[in-house]
């Protein structure tokens, strides 16, 4: 059973320009999470009386859907994946933090690590492989056949 694999990706230009707007998308969407659950621990700190919830993941993403995504239209423009996917991820990473295994999560900067996570329709071929919202995008080397990947993480380096 393969459980991962890495590959270098060669995209045209356009698609070049749709990863990065689905990193930006999900670093925006780390980046107002962080915020918020920022917020929502300082308030409880400073006031023990009236303590709010600390947001699941899913909490986050309703409320990004209602408060985010009506101002930001870019975020129409990628996968509902990407934005999805990055609060799951600060979710797992305030979990981490409570459980004393690491640090508090730290916001992130443009073009320094970005990367995404997509899921769903995700098709392999001979050297390319198909994204939601993106296409085929070719890979520098072959990929393994009859493997249906349920998710592909995108990142500037591997």
């Amino acid at each position: 059973m393969l459980l991962g694999f890495q590959t270098e990706l060669h995209p045209n230009k356009q698609q070049k320009t749709l990863l990065a707007k689905h990193a930006g998308v999900a670093r925006h969407a780390w980046n107002w999470g962080l915020w918020l659950t920022r917020n929502i621990l300082n308030h409880n700190h400073h006031n023990p009386d009236s303590k709010l919830k600390f947001p699941t993941a899913i909490d986050l993403h309703k409320l990004l859907v209602a408060m985010v995504k009506p101002k930001n239209c870019w975020y129409y423009e990628v996968s509902k994946c990407a934005p999805s996917y990055a609060l799951r991820y600060l979710s797992l990473a305030w979990k981490r933090c409570f459980n004393k295994v690491s640090g508090q999560p730290k916001f992130k900067k443009k073009a320094r690590d970005d990367s995404f996570t997509l899921d769903g329709s995700i098709t392999v071929g001979f050297n390319r492989i198909k994204l939601p919202r993106i296409g085929w995008i070719k890979t520098y080397e072959i990929l393994p056949g009859n493997v249906t990947p349920k998710s592909v993480t995108i990142s500037t380096r591997s």
